[in-house]
């Protein structure tokens, strides 16, 4: 008999960040480790990551940390989870890849840490506990599903999946292994939530090669925009484009981290003879081959922004013209819905064609309803845990559970931190909680980023700065030159040499009265009595609360 938790340091309520840690008799066991992408009000920061409080106070029982696939949400923040604890990572050849990559990026040497490619054969024993795996279909290559085998029955963790049927192996269910597992008791099944409302989507890509393929029979250049993270879809344009005897570039930001591994491994196969470079544009060089196309990756908006610029003339390889057909593969990310309608606007102004794939038309890679059904089919588990997606995610999945023939005690809705305990077998009644919080990644910075900076750059990308720049002599205490006023970001009706001139006089006002009335100068105070003064001069005269930056520089060369 044991004793088992399972708690999420995140990826419940939330998209991304995924994290869950199962413990068994005091070992530990992490099923991924993945990053979130920022909302709009989080500006500048890059992504936000768990938390790893808890991992780390318990840093001597952690035995693995288990990844699904090479999706950022569930391995994205592996190289800061590795900074905090030297424990093994285990995770398909693929997605060991994606992590090696990762590792490098962040200057880490990959020799240091220890990273273990496994297929779906492989059993790893851990005393009375063993983890076992299983193939799933995804829109990357070899995805993982990972069964945690106890005395008292496994906990079986499903992210990120479907159950259609493909001819590329690297993408293929392996139904026999998920039959294995069910040959013992499932404790508890861990299934993700992201696709409970894909209702009347298409269940194969029928209609998707159709349009694709029709698009490919336009005389001059077709360009694609997709979802870096949809390696299965890219791969199936380029096998169009072949057969159509396209040549095919692909672009994006770093071409994106998961399409250059998948490319240097050879899980996204271009013949050399089909994959071009496409050179700077100049008076010469255009792009515009007849036989080209383009495919244009990325994550989030960037699909969209990379047209908008090759709209405006602000791309280096691509002019969009009326000549070229624009076939978008990217359903809008939410907080993207704006942009995206906008592009495809301009994109119809200039007279481009433009096709545009809906969503319904496109075979989701995650499970539907139908889908969670029949893996609890398969495997009969005794309790159910949505996973993975925003809390409406995780009750549309209770209901097709509790449609499926589930009690609602059997289902548990839990929240990130809240810890689940199995003594024996037996749900606990007893309630645990560990820490939970976002940690905020802003390029090389982790978690130093508090909700005054946050403020600062809400303000900045509304109102805008000031630089106010004053030369003194200190020792004689006169102002030699300026004030000088700069501004970024600002704009106001009212004339701006109004706005400079009150902003220089209240300057000259401030550092004059400090002169007279102080024998000893504190300058942080007066650059403080500065930024006051000015932000309240501005905002009487245009209602505006710009960030006020005082510089003042001494010709004695003091430090102030």
């Amino acid at each position: 008999m044991s004793k088992i938790k399972f708690c999420a340091l995140g990826g419940l309520g939330e998209n991304g960040k995924n994290l869950y840690v199962v413990s068994v008799d005091g070992k530990f066991f992490v099923l991924d480790a993945g990053i979130k992408y920022p909302s709009v009000d989080l500006y500048g920061v890059d992504a936000v990551i768990p938390d790893f409080e808890y991992l780390v106070d318990n840093k001597e029982k952690v035995f693995g940390i288990f990844v699904s696939h090479g999706h950022e949400e569930n391995c994205g923040a592996i190289p800061e989870l590795l900074k905090a604890l030297q424990v093994p990572v285990y995770g398909s050849h693929f997605t060991i890849s994606i992590i090696e990559q990762m590792l490098i990026e962040k200057g880490m040497k990959v020799e240091d840490y220890k990273l273990f490619r496994i297929n779906d054969d492989k059993e790893l024993k851990f005393g009375n506990v063993s983890v076992t795996f299983f193939y799933t279909t995804h829109s990357v290559p070899e995805s993982l599903g990972v069964s945690i085998n106890t005395v008292d029955g496994s906990v079986v963790y499903i992210p990120d999946f479907s159950l259609g049927f493909t001819k590329d192996y690297h993408y293929q269910t392996s139904f026999n292994k998920l039959s294995e597992i069910s040959k013992n008791k499932c404790l508890m099944l861990c299934a993700e939530s992201l696709g409970v409302n894909n209702f009347n989507r298409v269940k194969n890509d029928y209609n998707f090669n159709h349009i694709v393929n029709d698009a490919l029979q336009d005389k001059n250049r077709v360009i694609f925009t997709m979802f870096s993270s949809d390696l299965n879809r890219i791969q199936k344009v380029v096998d169009l484009c072949i057969k159509n005897k396209r040549k095919v570039a692909i672009i994006g930001r770093k071409v994106q981290r998961i399409v250059n591994v998948a490319m240097n491994t050879d899980y996204l196969k271009i013949p050399s003879e089909n994959l071009v470079n496409l050179r700077f544009l100049d008076e010469r060089v255009t792009n515009e081959y007849e036989d080209l196309a383009v495919i244009i990756t990325g994550i989030r908006h960037e699909p969209f922004f990379m047209l908008q610029r090759m709209m405006t003339d602000q791309d280096k390889l691509i002019k969009i013209s009326k000549r070229d057909t624009v076939v978008t593969i990217c359903p809008p990310a939410v907080g993207t819905e704006k942009m995206a309608t906008r592009v495809l606007d301009q994109l119809s102004k200039i007279g481009s064609k433009v096709i545009n794939i809906s969503r319904t038309n496109l075979r989701s890679s995650h499970a539907d309803s139908e889908d969670l059904k029949l893996v609890y089919q398969i495997l009969k588990p005794q309790y159910i845990v949505p996973v993975i997606g925003e809390y409406r995610h995780q009750y549309l999945h209770k209901n097709i559970a509790i449609d499926a023939g589930y009690s609602e005690d059997k289902i548990l809705v839990l929240d990130n931190g809240r810890q689940i305990v199995f003594e024996n077998g037996i749900l606990s009644k007893t309630i645990d909680k560990v820490p939970v919080s976002d940690v905020l990644v802003d390029g090389s910075v982790i978690g130093d980023i508090n909700e005054v900076v946050l403020k600062d750059r809400e303000q900045l990308s509304e109102e805008g700065a000031m630089l106010v720049v004053t030369n003194i002599d200190s020792k004689r205490c006169r102002v030699i030159s300026g004030p000088s006023v700069y501004t970024k970001g600002f704009r106001t009706f009212v004339e701006f040499q109004r706005v400079q001139a009150a902003i220089a006089n209240v300057t000259l006002e401030t550092i004059n009265m400090i002169f007279r009335t102080r024998e000893v100068i504190d300058w942080n105070e007066l650059k403080n009595m500065i930024r006051e003064n000015c932000t309240r001069e501005v905002r009487v005269i245009t209602r505006k609360s710009p960030i006020v930056i005082p510089v003042i520089i001494d010709i004695n060369g003091e430090d102030l």
